[in-house]
């Protein structure tokens, strides 16, 4: 009985690792140049969103999940830090990158998406 609850418990650790950082999931492209993203029950939908090279892309941010740690996207990599409203969509504008990846978190990290610039 023991071995069981042991190994329903590393179960559901890896189930947990899997989820929070190496599930990669399906990309959007963006095409007009702006995306609406969904952030709630733990993630960003879409999380991973291909960008044109070269061209500005604007992040609209639909917040709908109430916890504190969904109310803040951060970009690193372009030193952006914005507050996400409540159940508002907030517009995170960005200029023309360079190809690479560019990771997003909330400010604790558990909610995770990619900026794929070809």
């Amino acid at each position: 009985m023991m071995l069981l609850i042991n190994l329903l418990g590393l179960l559901l650790i890896a189930l947990i690792v899997w989820w929070f950082w190496l599930h990669k999931g399906e990309s959007t492209q963006i095409d007009s140049g702006e995306i609406t993203i969904n952030v709630n029950d733990g993630v960003y939908d879409p999380a991973h969103i291909r960008v044109p090279a070269g061209q500005p892309a604007t992040l609209r941010f639909l917040r709908k999940d109430p916890s504190p740690c969904a109310s803040v996207v951060v970009f690193s990599d372009f030193d952006i830090s914005q507050e996400l409203p409540l159940n508002k969509t907030k517009d995170v504008r960005l200029q023309p990158m360079q190809p690479g990846r560019y990771p997003f978190t909330c400010q604790m990290q558990m909610y995770r998406g990619e900026l794929i610039v070809e």
